[in-house]
């Protein structure tokens, strides 16, 4: 009497359909909850500081090298009308101004700001 041994039995493959749901919607899940912060829209390198609090997100106003202004799509003389109009007047508004644009012209600015009813400044510096 012969015995043969029972056939092996092949495991079938693992299901990798769950797995590509799951690496999907953590996908989705990833891109929803980013903060994804739109660019600056002039290219400014910041004063340094020795201070290192952070300040509260505010309005920001962005002043190059030139003295070229620019608040959220407006550009130079349409920020002024832009500023009077803006959500949190309240609020300070945060000036983020190339580090080697003069002083005058920023004291200037800060005048003209005055001026038109803007209170309260923050200029953004970067840290040492």
């Amino acid at each position: 009497m012969e015995f043969r041994a029972p056939p092996r039995r092949r495991r079938p493959p693992e299901p990798i359909v769950p797995m590509i749901n799951v690496v999907f919607l953590l996908l989705i899940f990833f891109l929803m909850s980013a903060r994804i912060a739109p660019p600056a829209p002039l290219e400014v390198s910041l004063p340094e500081s020795a201070a290192t609090g952070r300040a509260a997100p505010a309005d920001t106003l962005h002043i190059d090298a030139a003295g070229r202004l620019a608040f959220n799509a407006a550009r130079d003389d349409e920020v002024f009308a832009l500023l009077a109009a803006r959500a949190s007047p309240d609020g300070p508004l945060r000036i983020r101004a190339d580090a080697a644009l003069e002083a005058r012209v920023l004291a200037r600015l800060l005048q003209e700001l005055a001026a038109r009813g803007v209170a309260a400044v923050e200029i953004v510096t970067a840290p040492r």
